[in-house]
This record gives structure tokens, C-alpha cells and sequence, in this order.
């Protein structure tokens, strides 16, 4: 019998998914409108509540329909198979694939400034398609060296980060003059437009809390631990996020943050002064190797969803001796290369979290559709506060959606664009078969 993705695994998948560039870029873009201390900190614990509710409701539909594959699954059984293979579609091409480039590219740019010398744009590329290689490597051979390999990195990523919070909460006696108490200005900024704006920038940092139901069909009893992996990998990653701004706030200056991405840079050369940079550089690098790692592995588990489905896709499906879809692996870091190489992601990475939302908002809105149309499939886990939390994350994610569609109709019509091409792929893909 061929081995299975333990809990601490799946949990390890979980907060290494969702800790990546996000957290280390969006507070500077979040400052351009809002300084208030209170606001900005309840951006990510709402942004936690939704990721909270969205898991509760997940791990719900996980156990009860208990095959690999994350919305391309649920999607496909509650609703349609295509809507499943779209789903499918978008986790490869848009949910996975371009997040990995952007997060391998900033492994590289902060692996350059930690290095003596100079160097071009060619040698971030090179690194950062050198790390996504060696995660294809190690996530196509085997479920022991890959659980071994994600849970250490994941490991070494939560200590790093605790380890900042404590120094910046330590060794800054002076904090900066900013409050954190709740205040009528706080409660002002948060029902304005500009603090839509910024929970977008919070929802993409929070994407990644689903990734356990990607491997829930190659864990050992899914139907008891993923709704457990799922709850305390999220509430992990809140934890962890809030105490991260917190830091950031209280170590550095507004103004020497507002419009900067290079946020953690920032609030270390405050902690530690000048001499940090490139041991805070390497750092951040290392922290990202845990991301790029989970997400080249959870990924694939979409494709070889449908590659099982569709006989015309069938190589997609196929696996190894030990049960790995290295077929499924090989082609998403092969998206993910050409991402890499021509810079063309970049575009795309705005509007993947709005996307991989839209996937997420179907699958939870599927909780009800499910409990309506099959009231006695078994569910050995119900979701925690239902119906009242599920609706908390349609809600957010609704009201996310819709500024999205507002503000960014360019994205938005691209993004339309690619969910008719997935559709031209199922009927194609239908037709081949046959």
C-alpha cells in the first residue's frame, strides 16, 4: 500500500501556501490611504474571519466528497463537470502557476541582494526558475521526501517569522507613535472605498487556505483530519499575519513604508539596523522556497483530477510507482517556467486572487446547493456555525468581487475572457474523447 501526506503535512501545505509575498508587500500599498493602526490591523483579521469560515465550509465539503483535487472536485459534483473543468483550468494556468513564477522571481530578487556583487535580471530568472525545478524534482518522486521536504521548510518559515515578531517586539524600545485602539477615524476608514481596495491586497495574501483538499484523496482518513488541518492551518497563518503588521507598524515609520513593497526589508533595518539587510534578504528568500514547494505540489492534484476524467487529457491523470501525478507536476512547473522566463505573469498575478475567489465563492455557495439537493449524503464533519458562517465568507468575498469588477475592468474582462477559453477546452476536450 503506497504511503499517505500525514496531517502535519497537509498543515504544513496549508500556512506555506498562504505565507508568501502578500504579507511581505501589501502593507505599503495599504498606507496610501490608510494609516490608521486599528483599520489596517482588522484588514487581516477580517481577511482571517473570511479564510476562517471559507475552511469551516471546506472542510464540510472535503469530507463528505473526499477526492484530490480542490474545487476542480467540488465544483464538478455539485454543479457540472465542466464547471469542474474550468475550475480545473484556472487552478493550473492562472491559481498555481503564476503565483509560483512571482513568488520563484522575488526568491531570486531577494537571493541577488543577499549575494556580494552585482547582477542582471537574467540571474534572478536563473534562480528563480532553479528553485522551481528542484520543487518539481522532489514533489515528482515520492509522498515521503515530499512531506519531508514541505514540512521542514514550513518549519523553518514559522520560526522566522515568530522570531522577527519577537525581536521587532524586544529589541525596538522606542515604538513608533501610531495607536492601535479602536477610534471613530478607524471606523470611518473602514466603510470607505479605499479599504475594499485594500482587503483585495488581503484576500490574495490569505489565498492558499483551501490547499489541503488538493491532496485530501492521499491522506490517510481525510473525512476526520482535513476539516481539523484546515481550521488550524488558517488560524495559524491569522495568527501570524496580524503579529506580522503589528510589527511592521510598531518598528517602522509610516512614511518610510507607504508605497514600498519591500515591507520586511524595511521594518528589519530598524530592528537590526543597516548591517541586516542582506541576512534579512536571504531570510525572505528562504521563506519563499517553502511557498513556491507547496505550491508545486498541491497544484497538480487539479490536473490529475482532470486527467482522470478526460480520456483526451489522460496523460494529465496518470501517476508513478508511488502513486505521485508526475505528469500533472511536470506540466504546471512548465507553465510556470514560461511565466518566469518572459515576465508575462505579471499581469495576471493581479487578478489571480479575484479569480481563485470566484472559484472559492462557488465551492462554499455548493455547501447549501449540496445539503438541498442530497440531504443524506454522509457528512462526517458539518460546518461549524452553519448557515451563518459560510454566508460571512459569500458576503466578503462578494463585496471583493464586485470592487474588483468596478475598479478593475480591464482584469475583469481578461479574466472572463480566460473562463471562456476553459470552456472551449471542455468541449474540445469532450469532443477528443469521444
Amino acid at each position: 500500500m503506497s504511503d499517505h501526506y500525514k496531517p502535519r503535512t497537509a498543515t504544513a501545505i496549508i500556512i506555506a501556501n498562504m505565507v508568501g509575498t502578500g504579507v511581505f508587500t501589501s502593507l505599503g500599498f495599504q498606507l496610501l490611504d490608510i494609516q490608521d493602526g486599528f483599520a489596517l490591523l482588522m484588514l487581516w483579521v477580517l481577511g482571517g474571519v473570511a479564510a476562517l469560515c471559507g475552511a469551516a465550509s471546506y472542510g464540510e465539503l472535503g469530507a463528505a466528497l473526499p477526492r484530490s483535487g480542490g474545487e476542480y472536485n467540488f465544483l464538478g459534483r455539485i454543479y457540472h463537470p465542466a464547471a469542474g473543468f474550468i475550475s480545473g483550468w484556472i487552478s493550473a494556468v492562472i491559481g498555481f502557476a503564476a503565483p509560483i513564477a512571482a513568488s520563484a522571481i522575488v526568491f531570486g530578487t531577494y537571493a541577488t541582494a543577499a549575494l556580494p556583487g552585482d547582477y542582471g535580471p537574467w540571474v534572478t530568472k536563473g534562480l528563480a526558475a532553479s528553485v522551481v525545478i528542484i520543487a518539481t524534482l522532489i514533489h515528482g518522486r515520492n509522498r515521503g521526501s515530499s512531506g519531508a521536504f514541505q514540512s521542514s521548510f514550513t518549519l523553518i518559515k514559522v520560526i522566522m517569522i515568530v522570531a522577527f515578531c519577537l525581536a521587532g517586539l524586544l529589541l525596538v524600545a522606542d515604538a513608533q507613535p501610531i495607536s492601535f485602539a479602536p477610534s471613530a477615524s478607524g471606523f470611518d476608514a473602514m466603510t470607505s472605498g479605499s479599504y475594499a481596495v485594500a482587503l483585495i491586497y488581503v484576500s490574495y495574501a490569505y489565498t492558499g487556505w483551501n490547499a489541503a483538499t488538493y491532496i485530501s484523496g492521499e491522506m490517510k482518513n481525510p473525512q476526520r483530519d482535513l476539516p481539523r488541518v484546515l481550521l488550524v492551518g488558517t488560524a495559524i497563518v491569522m495568527a501570524l499575519y496580524v503579529a506580522l503588521n503589528y510589527v511592521f507598524l510598531r518598528v517602522a515609520p509610516i512614511d518610510a513604508m507607504t508605497g514600498r513593497e519591500e515591507i520586511g526589508y524595511i521594518a528589519a533595518t530598524y530592528i537590526f539596523g543597516d548591517t541586516a539587510a542582506r541576512v534579512t534578504g536571504m531570510a525572505l528568500a528562504l521563506l519563499l522556497v517553502s511557498t513556491v514547494s507547496a505550491m508545486v505540489l498541491a497544484g497538480p492534484r487539479a490536473l490529475q483530477g482532470v486527467g482522470e476524467d478526460f480520456p483526451a487529457l489522460g496523460f494529465l491523470g496518470r501517476v508513478n510507482g508511488a502513486g505521485v501525478p508526475r505528469n500533472a507536476i511536470y506540466f504546471q512547473s512548465a507553465v510556470t517556467l514560461i511565466f518566469i522566463l518572459t515576465s508575462s505573469f505579471e499581469f495576471i498575478v493581479i487578478f489571480a486572487g479575484a479569480m481563485l475567489a470566484l472559484n472559492s465563492l462557488l465551492a462554499v455557495v455548493g455547501v447549501f446547493v449540496l445539503r438541498y439537493r442530497e440531504p443524506d449524503l454522509p457528512r462526517p464533519y458539518r460546518t461549524w456555525g452553519y448557515p451563518v458562517t459560510p454566508l460571512i465568507y459569500i458576503a466578503l468575498t462578494v463585496f471583493t468581487l464586485v470592487f474588483v469588477v468596478m475598479e478593475k475592468p480591464l482584469q475583469a474582462g481578461f479574466a472572463a475572457g480566460l473562463i471562456a477559453l476553459g470552456g472551449v477546452f471542455y468541449w474540445l476536450s469532450k469532443r477528443l474523447g469521444r
